[in-house]
């Protein structure tokens, strides 16, 4: 007795034609899952360098400089293959950017808002260097650096400043030119320091301003005795001039007016107020001026001129064909 096995063909079939047909199923899938796997293969690969791209920097150097700004100086590597390389920044307030590639070669850039477009030119090691405003803040006297860096990182403060707190411990601390200079961990660091230009050397300041202000005083003490001085001088003078019964004005030789009314005890009034606007102007006045003034027609006028002169008060002289009335110098010898 015999058995036969016969080979069990599930995925095969007999048409009625006599054509064998097999199933396919499992060939397009397998097609298909091999397709995306090479898929993913191409997409990891072309990642690699995107990833190196943002890898952290080899070096990171800060100095803070007395007005708040900083300094900031670093060195990546990249793939040379990549013909744009974008740097995410610090702050948006950036000044004196510099990127070198290889070879020191200059390289453009374009700065877009807080980051950095560099055309790498095939370099694979940039050194940036930059200015930024945004890392130090102020509040009255207390200065604020903050900053959320990838990596470690070294900071140089500036002269005579002096750290009252601080979120992160230094890795290394040292003075270099009587600066702290720290290395600091990545991750957020606040550090907050006293800052004053005139630490240094506060006891020469101290006694200029006492020099100054002994000087002053000084000063203003022999300020004060001189005038005195002047003062008194005058005031002798004036008790050792003569008395004279008939004074003469400085200006001009004229005698004082009260000194011509005692002489002229007999004038008018009106002829007094000429008398006296006359020696108030300077012991001379055109005959139009008189007129003007006290409002007196011409003949009126004349006459009381006239008047004048015959009590020797005045005398009239002719000046551009106007008559100039002045008072006589020598009136009190007449008498």
């Amino acid at each position: 007795m015999y058995s036969f096995i016969e080979p069990i063909q599930s995925k095969q079939s007999l048409g009625d034609d006599g054509i064998l047909f097999v199933r396919n199923e499992g060939i397009f899938d397998t097609m298909v899952k091999t397709l995306l796997l090479v898929a993913s293969m191409i997409i990891v690969a072309a990642l690699i360098p995107i990833q190196s791209s943002f890898s952290s920097p080899r070096d990171l150097d800060l100095i803070i400089y007395p007005d708040g700004s900083t300094h900031i100086s670093t060195e990546i590597d990249i793939d040379p293959f990549l013909t744009d390389y974008e740097l995410n920044l610090f702050g948006s307030t950036i000044d004196n950017l510099v990127v070198v590639g290889d070879n020191e070669f200059l390289l453009d850039t374009d700065i877009i808002h807080d980051s950095v477009l560099i055309q790498t030119f095939g370099s694979s090691i940039i050194s940036i260097e930059y200015d930024i405003h945004d890392l130090v803040s102020k509040q009255g006297k207390l200065w604020t650096f903050s900053l959320d860096s990838p990596s470690n990182f070294t900071l140089l403060l500036p002269k005579n400043s002096a750290i009252v707190g601080m979120t992160n411990l230094p890795i290394n601390m040292e003075i270099i030119n009587d600066q702290n200079k720290l290395t600091l961990p990545s991750g957020k660091t606040e550090i907050d320091y006293l800052f004053s230009n005139t630490i240094s050397n506060p006891i020469p300041d101290t006694e200029t301003e006492t020099n100054y202000f002994s000087y002053a005083i000084i000063g203003g003490v022999l300020v004060i005795i001189l005038i005195g001085a002047v003062i008194i001088i005058r005031t002798k003078q004036k008790n050792l001039k003569p008395v004279n019964h008939n004074p003469i004005t400085e200006k001009n030789n004229i005698l004082d007016i009260e000194t011509i009314f005692k002489l002229k005890p007999d004038l008018r009034e009106d002829d007094k107020e000429l008398v006296t606007f006359i020696f108030n102007n300077g012991g001379k006045a055109l005959e139009s001026e008189l007129r003007k003034k006290f409002l007196q027609p011409r003949t009126t006028m004349w006459r009381a001129v006239k008047r004048l002169e015959r009590e020797g008060v005045i005398e009239i002289e002719k000046k551009d064909l106007q008559n100039l009335v002045k008072l006589r110098k020598n009136m009190g010898e007449e008498e």
